[in-house]
């Protein structure tokens, strides 16, 4: 008779107990919050902290998703926020303590252009936070970052994105009357310029399924206008709509530029997202 088991069970062959050392041959880790995808586990934080790997089983690689918080709308009549950069690989792992940043998403100061969001990383990979939206008060032109803001009132122009990581923003579209401006970059295309009475969108961002399901991350948020009219939409990945529409944390989004009718301040940009998946079974 003769049993065979993992892990050091004992096996009982002809009367005797011997002892096997199997190896370990998945990985074991700790860190956020934790959930399972059919063999695979996935990490996801929404808080910074520490990914602690205790085991490296035989596949030792790790799939990443880092996406960095979203940049505010600009306040008085203004552009919306750039998404924060969307940067995926893989990476080896040993056993060791990775630390994990999550960056924040910005608030706008209600006076000129909207404000940057916070870097996401894992390790040395770095994902960027969104640039702010121009705004008519003392800076039309949007501010650059993961993506970049859009550009509002006369001639301002969107802010540059990352190469790899997002997208520019849009640029201001024709003066009076609306005075309309532009979308924020998105991670997966450029925030739209404004129009001669309708605000720019902003960009989309990208689908992952690295969770299981399907996810929009990191879009630009609208931009907004004078009247309030023809405000523009927020883009797929949590952007927030043009007009002070905040951006929906965890997903990275930018925020919506402020219109001058409405209180002071654009929406605020959402908080970013680390997420790591890997063989478990």
């Amino acid at each position: 008779m003769s049993i065979l088991q993992k892990n050091n069970v004992p096996l009982l062959k002809s009367g005797l107990l011997l002892n096997y050392d199997v190896p370990d041959l998945f990985t074991v880790a700790t860190g956020g919050t934790i959930t399972t995808d059919g063999d695979y586990k996935i990490h996801s934080f929404d808080t910074s902290t520490d990914f602690i790997v205790s085991k490296v089983g035989t596949d030792d690689s790790v799939e990443f998703l880092l996406v960095g918080g979203g940049g505010s709308g600009g306040s008085g009549t203004a552009a919306g926020g750039g998404a924060g950069g969307l940067l995926t690989g893989t990476k080896t792992l040993t056993v060791d303590t990775y630390p994990v940043v999550v960056g924040s998403g910005a608030v706008n100061p209600n006076d000129g252009p909207g404000t940057d969001g916070g870097n996401s990383s894992f390790d040395a990979s770095i994902a960027i936070g969104g640039g702010g939206g121009g705004s008519n008060r003392t800076n039309a032109t949007g501010r650059n970052g993961g993506c970049g803001g859009g550009g509002s009132y006369s001639g301002g122009h969107g802010g540059l994105g990352t190469v790899g990581q997002g997208y520019g923003g849009g640029d201001h579209g024709s003066s009076s009357p609306n005075y309309p401006a532009g979308g924020g970059g998105g991670a997966g295309e450029k925030g739209f310029n404004a129009g001669s009475t309708a605000a720019g969108d902003g960009g989309d961002g990208v689908q992952s399924s690295i969770t299981g399901s399907a996810v929009w991350y990191a879009g630009g948020g609208g931009g907004g206008t004078l009247n309030a009219t023809e405000e523009g939409a927020g883009g797929q990945g949590g952007g927030g709509a043009g007009g002070q529409g905040d951006a929906t944390d965890g997903l990275g989004g930018g925020g919506g530029g402020c219109s001058q009718n409405r209180t002071d301040g654009g929406g605020s940009g959402g908080r970013g997202v680390v997420i790591l998946r890997y063989k478990f079974q």
